[in-house]
C-alpha cells in the first residue's frame, strides 16, 4: 500500500504544480472522495478518516499521519466531550422511565376539546421530553409508539400526525441538553452552557410556531384534527385533567432545572451537570417504578453503542479537518468567495444552503464535523458571532432528520405506524414543518438577539 501511495505522490508530483495549486488539488481530491465513498455506501467514519490518512500521505509523506493522530489526539483530549456519555445515559434511563406516558395521557384530556388539540398535546410533551433527552430516535419512537395509535383512533389525518411526531421529536437535538450542542461547543470552542441558553429561545420559538401551524390547519379543515369527543372528555373531570397534568409536569421539570440549573447557578459545568441529569433520570426511573436490572444493564449497552457512533465520527473527522487545515483549506475557500465578491451575506446564504442539501444525505455529526472546521475561521473573517452562528445552524440541523431521501425521523416513523400510513404520508406530512423550521431560521438570522440575549444574561 505505501508503494502505491509513493507511485501517485511521485506521478502528482510530475505535474509541476506550485504548493498553491497543489493545496488546491488535494482538498478537491478530498471531497471528490469524500462524495464516492458515501455514493458507494461507505461509513462516514471511516470514508473521513481514510480520506484524511491518504491524503495526509500523499501531500506531507509520514508527516501527513503524525498530523492526522495528532488531530485525533485533540478530540480524545477534550473535556468537553466527557458530557456526551452521561446526556446519552440520561436519555436512555428517561426512555425506560415512561415519564413521557403520564404527561401525555394528561394533557391530552386538557388540550382535547380544542380541535388540533391531541397534536398540539403530542408537540406540548415532545418539547419536555426533549429537555430531558437530547436525542432525536428516543424522543420519536416513544412519542410515535405513545401517540400515534391515540391520533389514529381520533381520526386525525395521517400525513399531519406523522408531521407532528416527526417534527416534535425533532426538537430533541435543538432544546438542551442535546448531545448535538455539546459537540457543537467543543469543536467551535464555545462555551457548551452558554450555547445551551442561546438555544432556548429559537427552541421554544420552533415548539410555539409548530403548535399555531396544527391550531390553523386544524381551524380551516377540521377533519385534519377533531376534538375529542363531550363522551370522552366527561370522563375525566376538568379538575383531574389540571391535577394530572401538574403532577406528571413536576419530575421532569425537576430534571430539567437540576441539569440547567445548577449551569445557571455556576454550581456545575456542562459536564458535571451531565451527570446530575444521568443520577436523576436514574432516580425518576426508580420514582415510576420501571427500574430493573435489565433495564439498567441495556441502558448502560445502547449508551456504549450510541457513544462508539459519535466518538468515531468525532475521532475520523478530525484527521480529515487536520489534513485539511494543514493545507490552508480555509484560506483557499476564502481567496474563492472574496474572487467572486461574495460577503458576510453571501457567505452565510452559502453555508446555510450547503447544510441543508447535505442533511438530505447526513445526519448532524457529518454535516457539522464537515462544514464547522471550513466555514468557522471564514465567519471570524466576517466577523460572525460564533455563538449565534452555531445555535443557528443547530435549528438548521433539525431538517437534515426529516428531508428526503434519507431523513432518520423519516424512517423511525416508518418503523412504527401502521401498515395503512404510506411512506408518502410520512412525506407529506413533514414538508410543511421543514418550511417552519427554515422560517424561524430566517428570523434567528434577522434578529440575532433572540439567539444571544438570553446566554449573555445568564452567563457573563
Amino acid at each position: 500500500m505505501t508503494v502505491i501511495l509513493n507511485l501517485i505522490a511521485a506521478a502528482i508530483g510530475s505535474l509541476g504544480l506550485d504548493a498553491y495549486q497543489l493545496s488546491i488539488f488535494f482538498i478537491a481530491l478530498m471531497f471528490v472522495l469524500m462524495f464516492v465513498g458515501l455514493l458507494l455506501g461507505q461509513e462516514l467514519c471511516f470514508v473521513m478518516g481514510g480520506i484524511g490518512v491518504v491524503v495526509g500521505f500523499l501531500a506531507f509523506g509520514g508527516n501527513g499521519i503524525s498530523i492526522a493522530l495528532t488531530k485525533m489526539f485533540d478530540q480524545m483530549s477534550s473535556y468537553t466531550n466527557v458530557a456526551m456519555p452521561m446526556f446519552i445515559l440520561m436519555a436512555n434511563f428517561l426512555s425506560y422511565s415512561k415519564v413521557a406516558d403520564g404527561l401525555f395521557e394528561s394533557i391530552r384530556y386538557l388540550l382535547g376539546p380544542l380541535k388540533g388539540g391531541l397534536g398540539v398535546a403530542v408537540i406540548l410533551v415532545s418539547t419536555i421530553f426533549a429537555a430531558t433527552t437530547g436525542i432525536v430516535g428516543a424522543s420519536v419512537v416513544t412519542m410515535g409508539m405513545l401517540s400515534f395509535p391515540v391520533l389514529m383512533r381520533a381520526k386525525y389525518d395521517k400525513a399531519l400526525t406523522c408531521g407532528i411526531v416527526s417534527s416534535g421529536g425533532c426538537l430533541g437535538i435543538l432544546i438542551p441538553p442535546s448531545i448535538m450542542l455539546v459537540s457543537m461547543g467543543s469543536y467551535a470552542q464555545v462555551s457548551v452552557g452558554k450555547l445551551f441558553f442561546a438555544a432556548i429561545i429559537p427552541g421554544l420559538f420552533l415548539s410555539l410556531a409548530y403548535t399555531i401551524y396544527v391550531l390553523v390547519v386544524c381551524h380551516i379543515h377540521p377533519e385534519y384534527g377533531p376534538a375529542m369527543s363531550k363522551e370522552e372528555l366527561a370522563t375525566v373531570p376538568m379538575k383531574k385533567r389540571i391535577t394530572g397534568s401538574l403532577k406528571n409536569l413536576i419530575p421532569p421539570l425537576l430534571l430539567i432545572a437540576g441539569v440547567l440549573g445548577s449551569i445557571f447557578a455556576g454550581i456545575a459545568t456542562p459536564t458535571e451537570a451531565s451527570g446530575v441529569g444521568a443520577l436523576l433520570a436514574l432516580l425518576l426511573s426508580i420514582l415510576y417504578r420501571q427500574f430493573s436490572w435489565k433495564m439498567l444493564y441495556d441502558s448502560i449497552v445502547n449508551t456504549a453503542k450510541t457513544c462508539a457512533m459519535v466518538f468515531s465520527i468525532l475521532l475520523m473527522a478530525g484527521c480529515f479537518t487536520g489534513i485539511f487545515m494543514s493545507m490552508n483549506g480555509d484560506v483557499i475557500i476564502m481567496n474563492i468567495l472574496e474572487t467572486l465578491g461574495i460577503g458576510r451575506i453571501g457567505a452565510l446564504a452559502i453555508l446555510f444552503a450547503l447544510v441543508f442539501i447535505m442533511g438530505c444525505f447526513l445526519d448532524w455529526t457529518g454535516i457539522i464535523m464537515i462544514v464547522l472546521p471550513i466555514f468557522l475561521p471564514i465567519m471570524d473573517t466576517f466577523g460572525v458571532d460564533r455563538l449565534w452562528l452555531c445555535a443557528t445552524l443547530a435549528v438548521l440541523l433539525q431538517t437534515c432528520f426529516m428531508t428526503p431521501p434519507f431523513g432518520f425521523a423519516l424512517f423511525f416513523m416508518k418503523g412504527i405506524v401502521p401498515a395503512g400510513v404510506k411512506m408518502t404520508d410520512v412525506y407529506r406530512g413533514v414538508i410543511p414543518f421543514i418550511a417552519i423550521i427554515l422560517v424561524v431560521m430566517l428570523i434567528c438570522v434577522v434578529f440575532p438577539p433572540l439567539v444571544t440575549w438570553l446566554p449573555n444574561a445568564m452567563i457573563s
